[in-house]
């Protein structure tokens, strides 16, 4: 009682009151009108709202909905003088729609409580004086402290201080993440521990929290296709039931007679055939889908892309920060002619301005600060890497496409990793080996695809071939498509998509975007407060483990095996209690059962959308 509402309890109490005039009404002895009368207190207790909206409807142009359906069919009752089945036929609606309000209830909980982790104020430092202010109000490079037990408000760096921050309503992730100076904050998560000062680097309405909770507010605007279908179908469905009912009591009596008893039928025909337990299952499945998905991490941008997540046969990877933990470091440098730290530092001042973890993991092997007056024009090639002007002279970093564009005479390592090459115009100057680590529980991840049945598995990567094929046979992944250009890899993608197959692919969300964008389902892994993963995918996981991916199929199947159980039990128990009730063989009692006890059993099992899947 105390988790319902105060119009659900008004209702329950509708309920529990119609209930006992109902069963005082069966008990007196009295006939006729008088019988009709003590029967029509019950029905009108419970039942006015919806004759009331009936009307309503009526008065709007929407004639055929589930309120017209039992107006039509108890006012119906009535007149055939079957006062206690009238009066029942409603008191069961009404509880039906207490049950379903409860369990809509339930399941925007489960969204209300990934809502939670909307940040109520934040407090500045304006003037060296702490002022309290709703976070919309915090500008780009304000200072904002945030101490223990508080929400982080805004996306920013850390000045000062150091803590611990919960992540779990963002990631699913249960380990708090330590945080210190240097390193960025996300809006959502909780301050455990010590006082953070820290530099917005972002507004409220860019913020990670708010991003994340426009896209769950809206995931609901996008129906899957089979949730558009019964939508459509009930459109149709209701005024054709109306129209069979009305067939059902006027013409067979025409030639028969015994009006009353085809009238008994058609009523009966008109009960069972709401379909509200279809209207009301199918969205409740997806929308619980989608909230169990919220709590665990996984954000779904709709119903839409569940299914096709349920579908998919064929997942792609990106290799570097998907199924790598993209934390590079150097491994060796080797010179043609200069020293060492000359063609690291060279390296170095070229990538100083990127953020690619390869370039970070130079800038870390690099010994003392970078002098930026000594950089000229900086230019980011895609695919291939820089070309950048240092002390008047320009020269090329990256991969060898790009030594072969410049045509400088480069050669391979021996070494097993990614190589990035540096040549002064078209004169080599030699090469940086830099390593990667594969993640934890990659290849578990890539296990479990296959135990659901995936059939192929597919890396596409930008690094050298015998890197990227090498991280494959680790993996166990099935095919490898080594040194690609982003579109190069939409290439491939589409070539997998021209087989016939339905594709999902895994990437950082940055580079991958193209990519995302063209596969059936695109899935942004390790996107915590990654703009373009929100924005390019249809599927965000919000942590780093690819061991999340089979979760969400796993979730995307469980939905959609829940959502056609409902479709097949309610359209085939309707579909009999129609027939047996055509043929004289069912009265109103079983009418209620095809109506709402169908309605009932099919939301208990859309209910099961909302446990946790493992």
């Amino acid at each position: 009682m105390k988790d319902l509402t105060g119009k659900q309890k008004k209702t329950l109490l509708r309920i529990a009151v119609a209930a006992v005039l109902l069963g005082a009404a069966a008990m007196l002895p009295v006939k006729g009108l008088w019988k009709a009368l003590c029967f029509a207190v019950p029905y009108l207790v419970i039942g006015y709202d919806v004759l009331w909206s009936a009307v309503r409807h009526i008065g709007h142009g929407q004639v055929f909905d589930e309120k017209f359906l039992m107006t039509v069919a108890t006012m119906g009752a009535f007149a055939i003088r079957e006062y206690p089945e009238a009066a029942a036929v409603m008191l069961f609606y009404q509880i039906g729609e207490l049950f379903q309000s409860i369990a809509v209830g339930r399941s925007r909980k489960s969204i209300a409580a990934l809502m939670d982790i909307r940040p109520d104020s934040a407090t500045v430092l304006r003037n060296g004086v702490e002022e309290a202010v709703a976070p919309e109000d915090v500008g780009l490079g304000e200072m904002i402290l945030i101490r223990p037990g508080e929400r982080v408000p805004l996306d920013g760096i850390v000045l000062e201080g150091a803590s611990s921050l919960d992540t779990a309503a963002l990631t699913g992730e249960s380990l708090p993440a330590d945080v210190s100076a240097g390193d960025r904050v996300i809006s959502g998560s909780i301050n455990l521990t010590g006082l953070l000062k820290v530099c917005t680097d972002s507004v409220y309405a860019e913020s990670t929290v708010a991003r994340i909770l426009e896209l769950v507010e809206n995931s609901a605007e996008k129906k899957a296709r089979v949730e558009s279908f019964i939508t459509r179908f009930a459109r149709w469905y209701t005024p054709v039931v109306v129209l069979c009912a009305l067939c059902l009591g006027l013409i067979p009596p025409l030639f028969a007679g015994n009006w009353g008893a085809w009238i008994e039928r058609a009523l009966i025909f008109l009960v069972v055939s709401c379909p509200c337990a279809l209207v009301v299952s199918v969205p409740l499945s997806f929308f619980g889908g989608i909230g169990a998905a919220a709590k665990q991490g996984i954000l779904i941008k709709g119903a839409n892309d569940l299914e096709a997540l349920s579908k998919v046969d064929t997942v792609c990877f990106d290799k570097t920060g998907t199924l790598t933990q993209g934390s590079f470091a150097v491994q060796a440098v080797h010179p043609k002619e200069l020293d060492p730290d000359q063609l690291l530092d060279i390296a170095a001042a070229a990538e100083s301005y990127s953020r690619h973890p390869v370039a970070l993991s130079i800038l870390q092997a690099h010994v003392g600060d970078i002098d930026k007056s000594r950089l000229g024009e900086v230019t980011e090639l895609a695919g291939r890497g820089v070309r950048a002007v240092v002390d008047g002279e320009a020269y090329y970093v990256g991969n060898a496409g790009l030594m072969e564009q410049v045509g400088a005479a480069y050669h391979d390592c021996s070494l097993l990793g990614t190589v990035i090459h540096i040549a002064r115009g078209s004169e080599y100057l030699g090469h940086i080996v830099v390593g990667d680590q594969l993640k934890d529980d990659a290849a578990e991840a890539i296990a479990a695809l296959k135990a659901l049945g995936v059939t192929e598995t597919v890396m596409l990567s930008g690094d050298k071939a015998a890197v990227a094929q090498h991280a494959a046979a680790v993996l166990g992944i099935d095919r490898c498509f080594p040194e690609l250009l982003p579109a190069q890899k939409v290439a491939q993608v589409e070539a997998l998509l021209n087989e016939g197959r339905r594709l999902a692919y895994v990437g950082d969300g940055i580079n991958d975007a193209p990519v995302l964008t063209r596969a059936d389902v695109g899935i942004a892994m390790g996107a915590l407060g990654s703009d373009a993963a929100i924005e390019s995918a249809d599927i965000v996981l919000m942590d780093d483990k690819p061991s999340r991916l089979p979760l969400a199929v796993r979730l995307a199947r469980k939905t959609m095996r829940i959502v056609r159980e409902n479709i097949v039990f309610a359209l085939g128990v309707k579909l009999v209690i129609l027939t047996l009730g055509a043929l004289g063989l069912a009265n109103m009692w079983f009418a209620v059962f095809g109506d709402v006890g169908v309605l009932i059993l099919a939301i208990l099992n859309a209910l099961r959308c909302l446990r946790r899947v493992r």
